[in-house]
């Protein structure tokens, strides 16, 4: 196996293992192992017709679930290189972290979770981890991808350490993780590291989807901390160059900002912090990966902007209810006749709700769309 120079505070190259034994590889790390089975999984393959803002029938070059992914990803490899952390586990991260979202993004999730008020409701953080460990089915041996304890972890926590289990027990299963996961402890540098790079990403990308669309104008945004000043710089360039390419120049800034904001006040944090290995990272105060409070006005100003802008806009707004009619009907549809859409054996034994849940969260836009029109 290659060699690898890591910090003290990189997850380990040598990994706790997995539920299921398997025999190591020669050639690639247990991370690699792990985004590896990400990238070939059905669940990562769906994502290229999920939506990420628009919905995806609306156009061939806005974000969707896979592309916001990759972006995440490569956003997640720089920041880990730069601190000599293990770049694979925070690819792999990136990678997975969306697998479990519902067709129509957030509003799909919504109806579902609606759908399933009574019978544990949905989440597509811990859907995703019902991907991973339940539901993709590629191997002899064992259902799920058998993905490794530092790549459940990081997906486990990724909006931090988890205090309130109830959620995870009614949609998985008390005890489900056999005490492998402390899930009071924070997440790695790693899952950190990928958890602001979704923020990074679409916060940039959903903007410049936002003014391709023209939901919204260039001088719509110059009111907001950081962008006025990026904005005004590239302006005089318009005269010389087209708006969407001037647009991508702003963006690369944005992003690179945002970046540089991180790896400095990181290197603060794990300082003032005084973490010196793994087990420090452990036992920190969430999040030691953050945005300084400039930045943190920037993003918080950014995703209002957004929200009131764009995820509001009367246009969205229109696709994203009929998204959230979609998932309902089928819902209902498919719980009338379940045998007709779902390889059931035993009805009785069986929490047919949950079932039609998975089915329904796994579908693509456009599979959604289809069979809502066939059965409607």
């Amino acid at each position: 196996m290659q060699r690898y120079t890591f910090s003290k505070l990189s997850a380990s190259i040598y990994s706790k293992g997995r539920f299921f034994i398997e025999k190591k590889s020669n050639l690639r790390s247990p991370y690699q192992r792990d985004r590896d089975r990400i990238i070939h999984s059905t669940a990562f393959r769906r994502l290229k017709h999920k939506t990420q803002v628009f919905v995806n029938t609306s156009g061939d070059h806005y974000r969707t679930r896979i592309t916001h992914s990759l972006e995440v990803s490569q956003i997640a490899r720089t920041l880990a290189k730069v601190f000599k952390l293990n770049e694979d586990l925070s690819e792999t991260l990136s990678l997975a972290h969306d697998l479990g979202h519902t067709p129509f993004g957030h509003a799909g999730e919504e109806a579902l979770d609606e759908c399933m008020v009574n019978s544990g409701g949905f989440d597509h953080n811990i859907q995703t981890l019902r991907i991973v460990t339940l539901l993709e089915n590629r191997y002899y041996n064992f259902n799920g991808l058998n993905l490794s304890f530092e790549t459940l972890d990081g997906l486990i926590k990724h909006n931090g350490p988890v205090l309130n289990k109830t959620k995870i027990d009614k949609i998985l299963g008390k005890n489900f993780f056999k005490n492998k996961i402390n899930f009071n402890t924070s997440p790695s540098l790693e899952a950190q590291i990928a958890s602001i790079s979704d923020d990074i990403a679409y916060n940039s990308h959903d903007l410049e989807d936002g003014l391709n669309a023209k939901l919204f104008k260039l001088n719509d945004v110059t009111k907001i901390p950081v962008l006025e000043s990026l904005i005004n710089k590239h302006k005089k360039k318009l005269t010389n160059y087209s708006q969407e390419l001037v647009l991508r120049q702003i963006i690369r800034d944005i992003i690179n900002e945002m970046v540089k904001d991180v790896i400095n006040n990181t290197k603060t944090n794990l300082k003032k912090n005084n973490i010196r290995n793994i087990h420090d990272v452990y036992k920190s105060k969430y999040p030691l990966v953050c945005f300084s409070k400039k930045m943190k006005l920037f993003d918080q100003s950014i995703k209002l902007f957004l929200k009131n802008n764009m995820y509001y806009h009367k246009n969205i707004i229109d696709k994203t209810n009929f998204g959230k009619k979609v998932v309902k009907k089928l819902f209902l549809k498919i719980k009338k006749k379940p045998k007709k859409f779902l390889q059931i054996e035993n009805v009785q034994k069986t929490n047919i709700d949950r079932l039609i849940c998975d089915f329904i969260a796994g579908m693509t836009d456009r599979y959604a769309i289809n069979l809502y029109n066939k059965i409607k």
